[in-house]
């Protein structure tokens, strides 16, 4: 008899301050992902304040999907460098002028592709459009 095809563990997303800490980690948590923000793992005040680079190698330890909406990231050095060392899977809106409630449907009714995209190991930068994800880098 074959042995049966179980289907990965969906990731652990961490969302970043830019995205905010309710609507979207909410959403997720709704549908039953399991979703950390900044201010969960570093608390209010030091969330406010932690550079990229730090929070970006924790993800990376923890083999955590970003979700962002600093599509920008990917043109600093420095946080670039970040998470290529750290094999980062990031999927980020591609435009900063969407509502919150916007931002949010645009990640729910993608995460069916963000599930699919994020068994591939990083690094990586995936566009989080209305109805699609694109490659954005490398």
């Amino acid at each position: 008899m074959l042995p049966s095809r179980q289907q990965p563990e969906p990731p652990e997303f961490l969302v970043d301050r830019s995205l905010g800490r309710h609507h979207l980690p909410n959403a997720l948590r709704d549908l039953g992902f399991v979703v950390h923000t900044l201010a969960d793992v570093y608390g209010e005040r030091r969330a406010q304040e932690i550079a990229d680079r730090e929070w970006i190698e924790r993800a990376g330890q923890e083999t955590w999907v970003v979700l962002t909406k600093d599509d920008r990231i990917r043109y600093r050095r420095v946080e670039r460098d970040a998470f290529v060392a750290a094999n980062l899977r990031v999927f980020c809106l591609t435009t900063a002028k969407l509502r919150g409630e916007d931002q949010t449907a645009r990640f729910v009714n993608n995460i069916n592709r963000i599930l699919q995209r994020s068994r591939k190991s990083g690094p990586y930068i995936y566009g989080v459009y209305e109805k699609r994800l694109g490659r954005i880098w490398p």
